[in-house]
């Protein structure tokens, strides 16, 4: 990563990644060519070059400033004095906030794994982590309500979340928001149910 003298991350980079992402989810991955990535983030392409040696190290980094917007939105309701259960509704709540947004587009991690299906793509690897870490938050709350394993009723969340991203896009996200957190409140009081027997 290229970086000024004072340690800070380029402009150039930044506006390369602020672009890519804009265009990105708006439109897919491989639908956007660098020359219209470099035109818009106004940079030259030896500028592109220099900060991601080819446009898939620049998917990836894409994905990745993605993946740290989600983690420090779900880390302020992790850090926060909710109870287990609430963190989960105000992750779901978060979701569901997202699909009802005007300019939501699906799964910015589903798109891509759907136009990079070799599991050992580096884009494919991204999403694979991303997956995993929101798979583990999830579970590790789910493991604090109730006593059962939580990994089956983890699953089932980010089943639910997955559901709910791709139908926003084909459906009333407002409907299809009211189904998810219904489903995320019926995995709660499964949990807290069956630990009361």
């Amino acid at each position: 990563m290229v970086r000024n003298t004072r340690g800070q991350v380029s402009e150039a980079r930044s506006r390369l990644l602020a672009t890519a992402t804009r265009i990105f989810y708006a439109e897919g991955l491989h639908s956007v060519g660098i020359d219209r990535i470099v035109a818009e983030a106004q940079v030259t392409r030896a500028t592109l070059y220099r900060h991601f040696p080819g446009k898939e190290d620049l998917v990836v980094a894409y994905l990745q400033g993605v993946h740290e917007m989600e983690r420090e939105g779900f880390g302020k309701v992790l850090v926060g004095g909710l109870s287990a259960a609430d963190k989960l509704r105000a992750i779901a709540g978060s979701i569901a906030d997202g699909i009802r947004s005007a300019r939501f587009r699906g799964c910015a991690f589903l798109n891509a794994v759907a136009e990079y299906p070799d599991p050992t793509h580096p884009v494919h690897q991204a999403v694979l982590a991303h997956r995993e870490w929101f798979l583990n938050i999830v579970t590790d709350l789910l493991a604090q309500v109730g006593d059962t394993p939580p990994e089956l009723a983890g699953r089932h969340f980010v089943m639910l979340r997955d559901g709910a991203m791709v139908s926003g896009c084909l459906a009333d996200p407002a409907g299809v928001c009211d189904t998810f957190l219904q489903g995320v409140d019926g995995i709660l009081q499964h949990r807290i149910d069956s630990a009361s027997k």
